[in-house]
């Protein structure tokens, strides 16, 4: 779909967009989103889950959808961690199948419109099903263990916009670590969305590295259905773009299902980047778990939404949510939102929250060892960023994440 306009303008566009192109034979879910996006338009102020993240900066750019012209990509493969697995590549949202390497229980070619979307609660979801154009559908069968699948994205700038669709199915029994990583160069608008089923006593790992361009927008939600017994292992690092958010929804659908949203987001300059979650807990005895750091400096401006609902149903929950910011500049600036929403009465959820900066005696305490200050530094916020990182069990996947915070810092040391 050929999109021009700025998003501000996109709304009252919507109907037109798509009457446009009803000819070339839209799937029904564009022709719905297409109507919900022109009824709903883009979220805003006024919105509590949208408060602290406006979305001012990327509405009037004027965006425009990627041309079919090859892309040199090259460069950005080459930043790419050297992890031995399959590698789905995509170009400014289009699936490069002459750079991937295609697994069993993969297609690719439209967008997967995966049962769990919700553009009807969900704008920047119907924003996406509105536009998008391709993704990838992922099917483990039951009991199988897929092993390690990169799903990858990269934008190459010229004020495009993208919005990849994309499914997963972890069958019964069955396992996959998908490491999903979003880099580029240049200004553009990567709007994804990714929908996981995870069956009876099956696991899903989910790591997502976004290091995408300082001149980037990067919007992108995640929905998580978690059958009995099954685990949705996820973590979330956040590097790159001018405004980032990641929203994540995670249903447990099952007795002892279990969701873990750990997440680490490091920021400089003006970058603003917001991680926000819902753990809905809708069968008894099922357990979350999420620790979100974030080390800001500059004039950064990070952002915590996590939510966690307790059905009356789900007795024995056990949910706990911890959010901890390092200031590293008085101007950086962090929110924090959590909530419990509880109505079973035999359950044991907690949540917390700190903001600070380095501890002075610590820091003290090391340079009198004789380590150098920038050193000293250094190991203080490895070791605050540690407790997120911990819970990884995937050896390349932690290895990426330290190598992509050591660039960070190497860039960022004050």
């Amino acid at each position: 779909m050929n999109v021009t306009l700025p998003l501000s303008q996109l709304q009252a566009g919507a109907q037109g967009f798509l009457a446009r192109y009803d000819a070339h034979g839209m799937a029904p879910q564009r022709t719905e989103a297409a109507a919900l996006f022109a009824r709903n338009g883009l979220p805003g102020p006024r919105e509590e889950d949208w408060r602290y993240s406006l979305l001012r900066p990327v509405t009037d750019v004027r965006f425009v959808s990627p041309d079919d012209a090859p892309r040199d990509v090259s460069d950005a493969l080459a930043r790419l961690p050297k992890i031995d697995a399959p590698r789905l590549i995509f170009v400014d949202g289009r699936f490069r199948a002459d750079l991937s390497d295609l697994p069993a229980g993969v297609t690719f070619g439209a967008p997967a419109y995966g049962a769990s979307n919700r553009p009807d609660q969900h704008k920047l979801v119907a924003l996406n099903t509105m536009l998008s154009e391709d993704g990838v559908t992922i099917r483990v069968p039951a009991g199988h263990d897929a092993g390690t699948i990169l799903l990858v994205s990269i934008g190459t700038g010229n004020d495009v916009s993208f919005h990849p669709n994309h499914a997963v199915t972890i069958g019964d029994n069955a396992r996959l670590t998908l490491l999903d990583i979003a880099l580029g160069d240049g200004v553009y608008l990567n709007n994804p969305v990714l929908s996981a089923t995870v069956g009876g006593n099956a696991t899903l790992t989910h790591l997502r590295l976004q290091q995408e361009a300082l001149g980037a927008f990067h919007l992108s939600t995640v929905y998580a259905d978690v059958a009995a017994s099954g685990t949705y292992d996820s973590f979330a690092l956040t590097l790159g773009a001018r405004l980032a958010r990641m929203e994540v929804h995670a249903d447990l659908n099952g007795p002892q299902a279990s969701a873990h949203l750990n997440a680490a987001q490091l920021l400089g300059g003006q970058q603003h980047a917001d991680f926000t979650t819902v753990i809905h807990h809708a069968a008894p005895n099922t357990a979350s778990r999420q620790t979100v750091k974030n080390v800001l400096s500059g004039h950064a401006r990070g952002v915590f939404q996590g939510k966690i609902e307790v059905d009356r149903i789900a007795q024995k929950t056990d949910g706990y949510q911890m959010n901890q910011a390092l200031l590293l500049s008085p101007d950086a600036e962090m929110d924090c939102k959590p909530q419990l929403e509880i109505y079973a009465d035999d359950v044991k959820c907690s949540h917390g929250a700190t903001i600070g900066e380095l501890d002075g005696d610590q820091l003290f305490y090391l340079r009198t060892r004789g380590i150098a200050e920038a050193e000293a530094r250094s190991m203080l916020v490895r070791a605050f960023l540690s407790e997120a990182l911990d819970p990884i069990s995937h050896v390349d996947g932690r290895a990426a994440m330290e190598a992509a915070i050591s660039l960070w810092w190497d860039r960022h040391a004050q």
